[in-house]
């Protein structure tokens, strides 16, 4: 087999802000794997910040990751790879420092496979994951920067979106006018969600808690630091009507199995191309809808992963759970995406039953303009 890996670059306009920093560009690493009968799968490597980790992780993945594969013998089998793999580099991300580049190398590696196994057996990725997928999903529109925050919410609700979520975590007076002014502007009857991408302590999250309980927020995402202590995340939902949501930064299988319980979130966000790939999300979502919690994918790079989240989210059942969709302007995302989210009607998408997840090698190619790095590996 042999593996293409792609770099790009597309200017971010506007920047994307995050209480974090500000994305002034939004980079895509994709992997395209292919058999020797030409049969081939895409997944997409979480990178979109700081952006300059793209190319590191496409090294490690030319490097590192790759040259392991061919001596596994589960190529056929991705999640057991995924497995492998992880068990592999657990001393290198260790010794390295680079669990987390890592980790997203191996994911976005899993999905391409999972692709390319929904190709050869005909089916989309959905399908191949479950007979019974559902036919399409609830999606809401994420990313919304704090400058213009309630018109742009509105534009969103406008274009189709069942919901939006609005960055958060800058100065509490800002959040809180640009929340009321965002529920004024879409009514009571939208979903209305805010991301505080870790920005507080626990006494600041205690202070905007009566304004998430105002603004009748869906959920008040990553209001508290990952690392902070359990009984902190427990104060805080304890203390607000909002529902507390997480996941994204979730780093192995035990933080799915515990954490939203002992931390009291009730939505939980997981993110297929920073760990797990295709065949942990999915089993990660099942077992949530099991555990009466709510699965929201996270997503915030390329079409290649939205339309992969999408197609694991059906897989999974609906639920009360919505996909994630940066509403920020991307070609990488909207045009490869397009295929799906031409369909967006009353909040919801129709899949494509084409196979895998629908992406072809003419879509990526027309972004020929913004490759910044490429390599041929074979393994």
């Amino acid at each position: 087999m042999r593996a293409t890996i792609l770099v790009h670059r597309v200017p971010a306009e506007p920047p994307v802000r995050t209480s974090f920093g500000i994305m002034h560009d939004r980079p895509s690493v994709l992997v395209r794997v292919e058999d020797d009968d030409g049969a081939f799968g895409y997944g997409e490597v979480w990178c979109n910040y700081p952006s300059v980790g793209a190319e590191h992780r496409a090294r490690l993945l030319e490097t590192v990751v790759l040259p392991l594969v061919g001596g596994s013998g589960l190529v056929d089998q991705p999640a057991a790879l995924w497995t492998w793999l992880t068990e592999r580099l657990r001393v290198l991300a260790i010794q390295s420092g680079e669990p987390g580049p890592l980790a997203h190398c191996v994911a976005g590696l899993e999905c391409a496979l999972q692709d390319l196994a929904a190709r050869r057996a005909g089916v989309s990725l959905a399908t191949f994951l479950a007979p019974d997928a559902a036919g399409d999903v609830a999606v809401y529109a994420s990313g919304i920067n704090p400058t213009g925050a309630p018109e742009t919410a509105a534009a969103a609700i406008e274009a189709g979106y069942g919901g939006c979520k609005i960055k958060i975590g800058f100065d509490p007076a800002l959040d809180r006018a640009n929340l009321l002014g965002a529920r004024q502007l879409i009514g009571d009857d939208r979903l209305l969600m805010a991301d505080a991408n870790q920005a507080w302590d626990l006494d600041e999250a205690l202070a905007f808690a009566p304004t998430a309980d105002d603004a009748g927020l869906r959920w008040l995402e990553e209001p508290l630091c990952h690392p902070a202590a359990d009984d902190e995340w427990r104060q805080l939902g304890d203390a607000m009507r909002t529902p507390l949501a997480a996941g994204e930064n979730y780093t192995s299988q035990r933080d799915f199995d515990a954490l939203a319980e002992t931390r009291h979130v009730r939505v939980v966000q997981p993110d297929l191309g920073r760990w797990g790939g295709v065949g942990r999300i999915f089993a990660v979502g099942r077992s949530l809808a099991q555990r009466g919690l709510t699965f929201c994918p996270h997503w915030l790079g390329g079409g290649v992963g939205l339309l992969t989240s999408c197609h694991v989210k059906a897989a999974v059942g609906d639920g009360s759970g919505l996909v994630e969709v940066d509403f920020n302007p991307n070609p990488i995302r909207s045009e490869v995406a397009a295929i799906v989210f031409d369909t967006l009607r009353d909040g919801r998408v129709k899949l494509n039953t084409s196979p895998g997840i629908g992406v072809e090698d003419a879509m990526i190619d027309d972004f020929s303009r913004y490759l910044v790095w490429s390599r041929d590996v074979r393994f």
